[in-house]
């Protein structure tokens, strides 16, 4: 990926999103910067109240201060705000392996791909994640994959590496801890290359302690993802609806059916009702994911040709 026009080397960043980490922010600053004496580290200090951006300048880092509360909100500003050629994301709770980075970094340093995900489910210990998560994790991996045709096994990893012209397309919307569907989605849905890797992933130190909650996090991932559906993939979740509910309105109508054809005469009339109200349902669906679908496809195609007169405009 070396620049053509300069031959130099790709500049690299380490984004490091941080939220109450001074029990370990500093070892993490340390150990990315023993491993790429080059890059340039950042510690996006969101409304910390500790001792997170002190320690974090003592290591080395430069510290930039996002107000807007939210793991979203600060990926939103470290993609506006970061210019280098690769960006490195990792979160500041040291329990991401800093020695992955080579292996991570080595595809888009080949051009072969645009987003690399370090997956954590298979080197992790039994206190690595919360109840539950794996499971979450695994169902959101399984719809996406579905849906894109994918093969995505860790899809909430902090540990990402992004080309520049990859993270300048993602618009971010997410506030929470749901960015990371959002930045998978988002990718796979502008036909961008994404990989993975396995690395290990550790406990957090004595005294860290994790910000996600189980249940309101995991409501607000699988609302972003029904949101993202509905606006990239739209046939795909109305289509699926039009399936279930005509199978719920054959189902019911199977029995005013009969009886219309043995006896000319209908007595389950609410059946009857009821199947052929979820019938129009159903009609109704399919039309919204054929609409929005094309109109979905439009946008990608101007978004594209955007893109393209960007690019362009930067060459000259």
């Amino acid at each position: 990926m070396a620049n053509p026009s300069t031959s130099r080397p790709p500049s690299i960043a380490i984004a490091i999103p941080c939220y109450q980490e001074e029990k370990t922010i500093a070892q993490v600053v340390k150990d990315f910067k023993a491993q790429l004496p080059d890059a340039a580290v950042y510690v996006f200090d969101n409304n910390c109240t500790d001792r997170t951006a002190e320690f974090a300048r003592a290591a080395g880092a430069t510290v930039i201060r996002e107000k807007k509360q939210g793991k979203g909100h600060v990926v939103a500003t470290m993609f506006e705000v970061i210019t280098e050629d690769i960006l490195i994301m990792v979160d500041g709770d040291g329990t991401y392996d800093a020695s992955a980075v080579h292996q991570l970094l080595a595809p888009i340093l080949a051009g072969d791909a645009d987003m690399m995900v370090a997956a954590r489910l298979q080197q992790y210990s039994d206190k690595s994640f919360r109840k539950f998560h794996v499971a979450g994790n695994q169902l959101v991996c399984g719809i996406i994959n579905r849906i894109f045709k994918a093969n995505i096994s860790d899809i909430f990893s902090g540990y990402r590496a992004f080309t520049r012209d990859c993270a300048l397309t993602i618009p971010i919307t997410s506030r929470g801890f749901d960015v990371e569907t959002e930045l998978i989605v988002q990718s796979l849905y502008r036909g961008m290359v994404v990989k993975e890797i396995e690395a290990p992933y550790g406990e957090r130190p004595s005294g860290s302690f994790s910000k996600l909650r189980t249940i309101p996090d995991g409501s607000r991932v699988l609302l972003r993802l029904f949101l993202l559906l509905r606006a990239y993939k739209p046939l795909s979740l109305f289509g699926s609806l039009f399936i279930a509910l005509m199978l719920v309105a054959l189902a019911a109508g199977a029995l005013p059916l009969s009886e219309l054809v043995l006896h000319r005469y209908v007595a389950s009339r609410a059946s009857a009702i009821f199947a052929i109200t979820t019938g129009m349902l159903a009609c109704v669906s399919l039309s919204l994911g054929l609409v929005l679908s094309s109109v979905n496809q439009r946008f990608l195609e101007l978004e594209r040709v955007v893109i393209k007169q960007i690019k362009a405009s930067r060459g000259a």
